[in-house]
C-alpha cells in the first residue's frame, strides 16, 4: 500500500522516517552549535536567518508553492501573524544558541522535555480545553520539578522555561497561520532576513565578524547553519502530515533524549542531587501525560466509529 493511499489517521513507514530524521538532526544538533560557542549568539542567529532564506525559496520553488508565498506577502493579517511567529522563533533560536555554547544544554533539554506538558496548559487556559486528572497531575509534577530546580540554583531555569515558552507560543500562533509549514517557515525567514542583513553590515563595520575573514571553518561553518536550520523543519513537516498525533506524541521525546546524553557524556555539564531528582520527575511526568493522551484518543476514536456505524 503506497503513503498515498493511506488514511489521514493512519501511520506510514515515510512518515516514521521523516519525523525520526528530523528529530535525530534536532538531537544533535548541539554537536554543530558547540562547534560555534565562540561566535555571538546574535551572530549566529542572523546567519541562521540569511542561509535559511535560500534553502526555503528553492523548497517553496522546487513545490511550485510560491503563489501560496505571493498572496501572503500582499495579505496584512498574514504578515502580522507571520512577524508574530518569527519574532517567537528568533527569540527561541536565540535563547537555544546561548544556551549551548555557555554550557547549559541540559537546561535546554528541559526545556524541551517541559514543551508539549506547557502546550497543553496554554490549551486549558486560551482555549479552555478540558484536561484530565492525569494531565493535572504530569503538570504538577512538571511545576514541582522545575520548582525543586529553582530552590536548589536559587534561580528560575530561565533558559528553560524561556525555550518552553517561546517554542509553545510559537506553535499555537502556527496553528493559526493559513499558510503550509514550508511557505509559512520561508515567510518567517523572510521577514527576518533584513534584521539579520543590517546587524552584519553593522558588525563588519565595526570589523568585528567571524565571517568573511579568509575561507575558515567559522566560514562554512556559519553558512551551514541554514541547511542545519531549514531541513530538519521541512522534514519534520512532511512526517507530521504522515503520523498519527499519538506517533509524534511519543516521538518528540528523542531529542531532548538525545541533548541530554550529550550535555552529560560529552558536554560533560554537572549533573547533581537535585537533576537527579528532577529529571526522573518530569521523565515521570511525561509517562502520564503521553499514556493518559493515547488512551484519550483511542477513546475518541472509539466513540466516533460507534457513531459512524450506529451500534
Amino acid at each position: 500500500m503506497s503513503d498515498a493511499s493511506l488514511p489521514k489517521n493512519e501511520d506510514s513507514r515515510s512518515g516514521f522516517a521523516f519525523a525520526l530524521c528530523a528529530y535525530l538532526l534536532w538531537g544533535f544538533l548541539p554537536l554543530y552549535m558547540k562547534a560555534l560557542a565562540h561566535v555571538s549568539p546574535l551572530e549566529v542567529i542572523a546567519h541562521r536567518v540569511l542561509w535559511s532564506l535560500p534553502v526555503g525559496l528553492g523548497v517553496i520553488i522546487w513545490l511550485g508553492r510560491t503563489q501560496d508565498l505571493r498572496k501572503a506577502l500582499r495579505t496584512p493579517r498574514m504578515l502580522m501573524m507571520a512577524a508574530a511567529t518569527a519574532g517567537l522563533i528568533s527569540v527561541n533560536w536565540g535563547t537555544y544558541v546561548w544556551a549551548i555554547g555557555s554550557g547549559h544544554a541540559l537546561e535546554a533539554a528541559l526545556g524541551y522535555y517541559i514543551n508539549p506538558l506547557f502546550s497543553v496548559l496554554l490549551g486549558r487556559i486560551v482555549l479552555k480545553e478540558q484536561l484530565t486528572r492525569a494531565q493535572w497531575a504530569a503538570i504538577g509534577l512538571a511545576a514541582a520539578a522545575v520548582g525543586l530546580l529553582t530552590v536548589e540554583a536559587g534561580r528560575v531555569p530561565m533558559v528553560a522555561m524561556g525555550l518552553t515558552v517561546t517554542w509553545g507560543i510559537y506553535a499555537y500562533l502556527k496553528k493559526s497561520l493559513p499558510i503550509g509549514p514550508n511557505q509559512g517557515f520561508t515567510l518567517e525567514v523572510m521577514l527576518l532576513a533584513p534584521f539579520a542583513l543590517g546587524y552584519l553590515v553593522w558588525l563588519h563595520s565595526q570589523g568585528a565578524p567571524h565571517f568573511a575573514q579568509g575561507v575558515t571553518s567559522d566560514d562554512l561553518l556559519l553558512i551551514g547553519t541554514g541547511l542545519v536550520t531549514a531541513v530538519p523543519l521541512m522534514i519534520y513537516a512532511n512526517g507530521a502530515k504522515r503520523l498519527r498525533l499519538s506517533t509524534i506524541a511519543m516521538m518528540q521525546y528523542v531529542s531532548p533524549t538525545i541533548i541530554f546524553i550529550i550535555a552529560v557524556f560529552v558536554f560533560g555539564e554537572p549533573f547533581g542531587a537535585a537533576r537527579l531528582v528532577a529529571f526522573p520527575m518530569i521523565w515521570t511526568a511525561l509517562v502520564i501525560f503521553t499514556v493518559s493522551s493515547i488512551r484519550a484518543r483511542g477513546r475518541a476514536r472509539q466513540a466516533s466509529s460507534v457513531i459512524q456505524t450506529g451500534t
